[in-house]
């Protein structure tokens, strides 16, 4: 009995660190090519599932199906954000004009959706989803391993546009250099637009598969800022696998810490965590993605 419930809390903190990774992956590319900490991640996060349930309840659209149309949408206000309010903090090279501009781009948006949806609890269902499961003793919950394997399919293409691609090269020299990325061609204000748009994204993405899993409000935003925040230090900054390794960290920690400890603690051993990193390795498990060669 012991071992089956040590496998049970073991596979739902490996699925939720999945679905940590995906939220994340976005506030640590735009941290590790900007030099931006994002406060406005999480209303990101949660209009990725707002625009899921519009899409629903305007055209019947699947959740898992609008997607790409959410990506896109997303895509385009990321980067235009980026080109008309986060610009100007960029240049500046300040943290706190980033703190602060990206702090009023989260609380306007929340009163958009507050005004369009209203304030009430929202969720998603979707056709697609999985039926719950068991492997031995072990229950899978159907609906979250759906959302752990839309996270690892967003991430590994994340990762293979990083890695792959042009573009991802071009982010990546940007992240290391910008001036003698300008230098060498590259147009770094049109790779800081597309860095936030992908960032916003897959944030929207992410929302999608939060929403099928759990009830959101316009009022979670600064809890899915928190999660990418203590994902990114403990994982590393810009790379979807750091996001990865941070993400099932902090999946585990707070499963096992609530079925453990208790359900009122998953907070102080989370930020227990993020306090030892920072101590003994700064940079997180892998370090800077950003410092090594392109």
């Amino acid at each position: 009995m012991t071992g089956t419930l040590f496998l049970q809390t073991l596979v739902d903190g490996l699925i939720l660190g999945g679905i940590f990774s995906l939220s994340a992956v976005g506030f640590s590319l735009i941290f590790g090519v900007l030099g931006v900490v994002n406060l406005s991640h999480g209303i990101f996060v949660l209009l990725g599932a707002y625009l899921g349930l519009a899409l629903k309840e305007a055209w019947g659209i699947d959740p898992l199906m609008a997607i790409p149309l959410v990506f896109g949408a997303l895509f385009v206000l990321g980067g235009l954000v980026q080109i008309t309010l986060v610009s100007g903090a960029v240049r500046r090279g300040s943290l706190m004009s980033s703190l602060l501009i990206t702090f009023g781009v989260s609380l306007m948006l929340r009163d958009l959706i507050i005004l369009v949806f209203g304030p009430d609890v929202q969720s998603l269902s979707s056709s697609w989803l999985f039926d719950t499961f068991r492997i031995g003793g072990v229950i899978v919950d159907g609906a979250r391993a759906s959302g752990l394997i839309a996270s690892l399919l967003s991430l590994g293409l994340l990762s293979y546009v990083l890695y792959r691609s042009k573009v991802g090269r071009a982010m990546r020299a940007t992240a290391q250099q910008d001036f003698a990325a300008g230098l060498c061609g590259i147009d770094v204000k049109k790779i800081y637009a597309m860095t936030f748009g992908v960032s916003a994204g897959f944030a929207g993405v992410s929302g999608i598969i939060v929403g099928l899993i759990n009830p959101f409000t316009p009022f979670d935003d600064t809890h899915w800022t928190l999660n990418a925040f203590v994902t990114v230090v403990l994982g590393g900054v810009g790379s979807p696998v750091g996001a990865l390794l941070g993400g099932l960290m902090l999946g585990g920690i707070s499963t096992f810490s609530s079925q453990y400890v208790g359900s009122l603690y998953p907070n102080v051993f989370i930020f227990g965590a993020l306090l030892l990193m920072l101590i003994v390795r700064p940079n997180g498990l892998l370090g800077n993605a950003y410092k090594g060669s392109v």
